[in-house]
């Protein structure tokens, strides 16, 4: 099968063949020494190892086809050195060729590892529907690394009897420890989110089944495990969503009908879940208007820690503002994880995940509090 490289600029595949002309040209100039021939060596390499295994057969049949014709031309072709000089460079191009089918195997096999990751993460973190009760939601999840398709952020939604029901968290760590956690909390949630009457007891029943889960770790994940989410609630009927910070990034606003965004912070964002133990109650929840026609937009820190050039963090109120407005809540997105990679200009250090969900239909209000404890009043 044939490998061809998607990682690399197309004039990479010119390379090879600059290197062939450089060392035919500094050979047929001092044909004694054959100082050309590592540039053809490296051309023969280089080719196996970047290009597709037919670009590779036609650099190893110009090396030999050149090399060949120097001889003929220098009368060269009959001696030891003559033969010595072109069965060398015939097994530069049976080594490029070897290289060329080893890359494509390897290609195959993180093909169907990949495959695998996908199929995983599919099965962990869907794609929610993109119309729930009236919400039309979109989410998008990068992981720090291409091959690393699953990592220890999650999102879910669900519609329960109170209304949808939104979580975005991040586990601290990575592998197959943070992508256990994921699959745990995910569970809990999607069960408990249709039990638990209020968000302060969907957050209890959480803390609860970490707790139980991490009996069975070392005691380094036990002391040092934790995930910070964020509980969002949109209560039938009303044009309000509620929230419970456990220590996670506020939302983002995102306004109706003109590029405004602002940040909802928490008045006490809370300890991450996972550090119960710890005794500290846990803060009220929090109501606020979100009318018709806005967006609320849910990070994780491989967002708000994302980091330019200069080590500066990305901050989405400056990135969104001049962007917006937006159509609908995969615009905002699509727009937040372009702006994202603009920023930082290459590989991310952290995975990231976002999640937009809009409220649709006709109404008036802001995206200020309007009471606490909201939830204690049922």
């Amino acid at each position: 099968m044939a490998q061809k490289s998607v990682r690399w600029p197309p004039y990479v595949r010119v390379a090879p063949w600059l290197l062939i002309v450089g060392g035919l040209v500094w050979n047929s100039l001092d044909p004694s020494d054959y100082w050309g021939d590592p540039l053809l060596a490296a051309a023969a390499v280089l080719s196996g190892a970047l290009l597709t295994l037919r670009d590779t057969l036609a650099v190893g049949v110009a090396n030999v086809t050149g090399i060949l014709v120097l001889s003929l031309r220098d009368g060269s072709l009959g001696t030891q050195d003559g033969y010595l000089e072109l069965v060398n460079t015939a097994f530069a191009a049976v080594l490029g060729v070897g290289v060329n089918l080893v890359v494509a195997r390897h290609g195959r096999r993180l093909a169907r590892v990949r495959s695998v990751a996908e199929a995983a993460q599919r099965a962990v973190l869907p794609e929610p529907p993109r119309w729930v009760a009236g919400l039309e939601v979109a989410a998008c999840y990068r992981a720090a690394q291409d091959e690393a398709l699953i990592g220890g952020d999650a999102y879910a939604l669900q519609d329960t009897p109170y209304g949808v029901r939104v979580l975005i968290a991040d586990v601290r760590g990575k592998g197959l420890h943070a992508v256990g956690a994921v699959s745990v909390l995910l569970g809990v949630f999607r069960e408990d989110a249709h039990r638990e009457p209020d968000l302060a007891a969907l957050a209890d029943a959480l803390e609860r089944t970490l707790a139980r889960e991490s009996a069975a770790l070392g005691e380094e994940l036990r002391l040092e495990g934790f995930i910070t989410a964020l509980l969002v609630e949109f209560p039938p009927g009303e044009a309000v969503a509620r929230t419970l910070d456990c220590g996670h990034p506020g939302p983002y606003l995102l306004g109706d009908g003109g590029p405004t965004v602002s940040r909802w912070d928490a008045a006490d964002p809370g300890l991450p879940l996972g550090m119960g133990v710890l005794g500290v109650a846990r803060p009220e929840v929090e109501t606020r208007a979100f009318p018709p026609g806005c967006t609320l937009l849910l990070v994780t820190d491989g967002v708000t820690e994302a980091r330019d050039a200069a080590g500066e963090f990305y901050d989405p109120v400056q990135g969104l503002a001049p962007l917006g407005p937006f159509a609908g809540p995969r615009e905002a997105v699509d727009a937040l994880v372009a702006d994202v990679a603009r920023w930082t200009g290459g590989p991310r250090d952290d995975d990231m995940a976002v999640l937009a969900v809009s409220r649709r239909g006709d109404a008036a209000g802001v995206g200020e509090p309007v009471r606490a404890g909201a939830e204690s009043d049922r």
